[in-house]
């Protein structure tokens, strides 16, 4: 026959580790949601790099290169989709001539895949284009010369770029209805302040792990006292 005093502690053992299975089991991550929008981007170095500014704020150099991109993602970060098409400017802007007073700056739309558009509509072919602007014109009024039509929501949100979508600003989307599960910076992740995911230790499997061990270890020594 177990002593009682083991039996206790047998029990008090038990019971400590179902408590984090209980909280483990409360603890499932809840379902992931992205956002449909268009994610701004700048050439440098070879490479596309995520725009910390807005498109109102930044104010392009001559000779730069914005890109965009239509995708679903989770954030605001600078892991979203890039754009496809290189920025080359020489070859996007060979054929816009260098006007005094004026900058020149190319512009790469990405209207993304089939799986990331809207319902019923097709994205379009990527596309290239040069604007000659004032020097000091946003990427916004670089936008509004380049690649017109450009909707905007009553908050100042960029919806469309060239007509495309046609309908929709920002939407959230449930996880698995787009193709890509990463982010950019567009003002719509902005406004929604989607969280990444740290990919850390769920909290719940931490607080269940050290309730384990302090409650194990409130067994043993009730058992200890109750032996002496």
């Amino acid at each position: 026959m177990i002593p009682a005093p083991r039996r206790a502690a047998a029990a008090l053992l038990a019971a400590a580790l179902a408590v984090p299975l209980a909280l483990l089991l409360g603890a499932a991550p809840a379902q992931a949601t992205g956002y449909r929008y268009w994610s701004f981007w700048k050439w440098s170095d070879a490479a596309w790099t995520y725009q910390q500014q807005g498109p109102t704020v930044y104010v392009p150099r001559d000779g730069g290169v914005d890109g965009w991109r239509f995708a679903v993602s989770q954030d605001g970060g600078q892991n979203a989709t890039r754009p496809t098409p290189t920025g080359d400017f020489a070859t996007i802007c060979a054929d816009t001539p260098a006007q005094p007073g004026k900058k020149r700056v190319a512009v790469v739309l990405d209207f993304g895949t089939t799986a990331d558009a809207p319902s019923a509509e097709a994205p379009p072919a990527p596309r290239t284009a040069c604007a000659a602007v004032p020097t000091n014109a946003s990427s916004a009024e670089v936008l509004a010369v380049a690649t017109p039509p450009l909707r905007y929501d009553a908050g100042g949100l960029l919806c469309a770029i060239a007509g495309y979508p046609h309908t929709g600003c920002g939407d959230t989307v449930a996880d698995g209805a787009g193709a890509n599960r990463t982010t950019g910076n567009s003002t719509a992740a902005q406004r929604t302040g989607a969280a990444k995911d740290s990919g850390g230790p769920s909290l719940g499997l931490v607080a269940g792990g050290a309730l384990v061990v302090a409650l194990a270890g409130a067994a043993f020594w009730q058992a200890r006292r109750r032996r002496h």
